[in-house]
């Protein structure tokens, strides 16, 4: 969720930097962003009290490169003192009156986000040579990385699945049947910040900011930034959602924020180098799903923005990540849009009907709206557009999709030119954050968009299972594809298995987890090049629950059979989406 007070709205001193705590590529350069974290390994310890039951063994201890004195309050004059004092008291008898009488639906209860394999875990070094069982392809050498969210402070009111610090976690294949693993924050400056001062401060995107309590804490964080005790100038985003590597470097996204440059060290370790603006060329926070064009390896994203016109804008950079376009796109009102698709020559921009209107906290209310009165709408501009006036907008009406998986172009019998896109359909519309009591259903859709005519059909390929999160083989994104690698979220929001799913008939070749055990989002990584589409493996992060383990599996794509398993010394918690890192790709890492 993209609250950004931003430099629009405050300019504050920025806090110290201590140099001793950077790397020296950053004391000699500094060139990603201005407002660059330290790189650091850190020792954190997130709260424990939520998950009932046996604790996995904590990772060896290792030194803290936040040693006490930088862990203390960051340098305050004496006025600036007084008033983060008083906020403090403030904030803690209204949080008090509130948990007497708060009430949270399901979605922003933090007993029932934060249980079981949802609980937060602190961060594990690299643990090498992990036991493998079966065999890890040859094809897969490299690292797939997964990111998260991971609250490292207890909540101190409602949270939403969204709501957590950004938590990477990465298995590395080091060639042989070897496997190391690793997890580490993101170092955003929100968590920076939040562990110089010993609390949360920056209020969570979803879970807290809604009814009184909400704009209440929003109004406490504005008079903290106002008053030089919080800087958002340096961000104050979550890097919790979306992973993608480009151009040699790993950027973990959220859509509250700039992405964050994460370097991939030589031993499978995770260090955090700082904001990533692009060298100067971005201002503007990204979606959690940038897209990159497997033929030209052009990067392309959106941006969309809570509080200011233009609400949405468009971005294409080229593969050496020089911008190419950026392209202001007018909405009403801020529509959340958390992904989009690609063909050929277009990409597809989705304007639903879950919308931001933060007057709603004036009513007690969540300023994430459904509104059913809106027509939903798909956008196809093309690649290479520079004005919002070469968007095509095509109503699909009461239509709702978080994750878009790919995109085609098509002639139909009458030569009418049509875009194929395949997406999972969710119903109620916003279930995702009401906490409503109807069952969430997510099916898998094709919407045939008719560029000569103006209409929209739509049909559900898979109906009675829920389909969500996952990916197509990315080789072939924005061409005409057959198969789509998808996890099974039954029981929702709980993964039990992985589904293959054929476009063309709507079989699923499923593998389920069995028993107690349950994953996450799945990952494709080809064979070769030169293979067919279904030519290589898909993967994933799975959690027994009953026994209290956490592997890795890895099937092959085309008879979905298990070849490998991974067994993961600590809990791996459930998160959101990943990706793969080849060998090859790790060479022309950007350091």
């Amino acid at each position: 969720m993209s609250l950004l007070l931003s430099h629009h709205l405050f300019t504050t001193k920025p806090p110290k930097i201590h140099e001793q705590f950077l790397s020296s590529k950053q004391r000699h350069t500094r060139k990603v962003d201005q407002s660059t974290s330290p790189t650091c390994k850190i020792q954190l310890n997130p709260f424990k009290e939520i998950l009932p039951g046996k604790q996995p063994p904590p990772p060896p201890a290792q030194p803290s490169i936040f040693p006490p004195d930088y862990i203390s309050p960051p340098e305050m004059n004496p006025i600036q003192k007084l008033i983060a004092s008083s906020l403090d008291m403030v904030e803690e008898s209204i949080l008090r009156k509130a948990k007497k009488t708060q009430k949270f639906n399901r979605m922003n209860d933090p007993a029932i986000q934060l249980e079981g394999n949802h609980a937060p875990v602190q961060e594990s070094p690299v643990r090498h040579d992990l036991q493998v069982v079966g065999a890890i392809p040859k094809s897969v050498q490299g690292v797939y990385l997964r990111n998260g969210g991971n609250p490292l402070f207890t909540p101190i009111s409602g949270h939403h699945f969204f709501d957590g610090d950004g938590m990477i976690h990465a298995i590395n294949f080091v060639g042989g049947n070897r496997a190391s693993y690793c997890c580490r924050f993101t170092r955003t400056n929100r968590l920076v910040r939040e562990v110089e001062l010993g609390k949360p401060v920056f209020p969570k995107p979803i879970g807290e900011l809604s009814g009184h309590l909400g704009l209440t804490r929003l109004a406490i964080f504005v008079a903290r930034a106002l008053a030089g005790v919080v800087n958002i100038i340096r961000g104050s985003g979550l890097a919790n959602a979306g992973l993608i590597y480009f151009n040699g470097r790993l950027l973990a996204i959220s859509e509250d924020d700039l992405p964050y440059h994460v370097q991939i060290t030589k031993d499978g370790d995770l260090e955090t180098i700082g904001r990533f603006n692009f060298n100067g060329q971005l201002k503007d926070a990204l979606i959690a799903h940038p897209k990159v064009d497997p033929i030209t390896e052009d990067l392309y994203s959106l941006s969309y923005n809570v509080l200011l016109k233009p609400h949405l804008k468009f971005f294409k950079f080229d593969k050496w990540g020089n911008k190419l376009s950026e392209v202001p796109i007018s909405l009403k009102e801020p529509t959340m849009i958390h992904d989009f698709a690609m063909s050929e020559n277009y990409v597809i921009i989705p304007d639903h009907q879950v919308v931001f209107k933060l007057c709603e906290l004036m009513w007690d209310k969540s300023p994430v709206v459904y509104k059913p009165n809106k027509v939903s709408r798909f956008g196809v501009m093309p690649k290479d557009a520079t004005h919002e006036s070469m968007i095509q907008w095509i109503d699909v009406p009461e239509y709702f999709c978080f994750h878009m998986w790919n995109a085609w172009e098509e002639y139909n019998e009458h030569g009418d030119k049509i875009i194929v896109v395949i997406n999972s359909c969710m119903t109620p519309i916003d279930s995702i954050f009401s906490g409503g009591d109807e069952p969430l259903k997510s099916q898998i859709s094709e919407i045939r968009l008719n560029l000569t005519t103006g209409i929209s059909t739509r049909r559900v390929i898979v109906s009675g299972m829920n389909l969500e999160a996952g990916m197509v083989n990315k080789q072939l994104l924005g061409q005409k594809t057959r198969y789509v690698y998808l996890a099974i979220a039954d029981p929702w929001p709980k993964v039990s298995g992985i589904g293959k799913v054929d476009l063309d008939t709507g079989h699923v070749s499923k593998y389920m987890f069995g028993g107690q055990k349950f994953g996450g989002e799945p990952c494709f990584v080809a064979a070769n090049e030169e293979d067919g589409e279904e030519e290589g493996y898909v993967m994933s992060f799975v959690r027994d629950e009953e026994n209290e383990r956490s592997e890795f599996v890895i099937l092959k794509a085309s008879s979905m059979e298990q070849v490998g398993l991974v067994k993961l010394p600590t809990r791996v918690p459930y998160g959101f989406h990943g990706t793969f890192v080849s060998s090859e790709e790790l060479e022309k890492q950007a350091f």
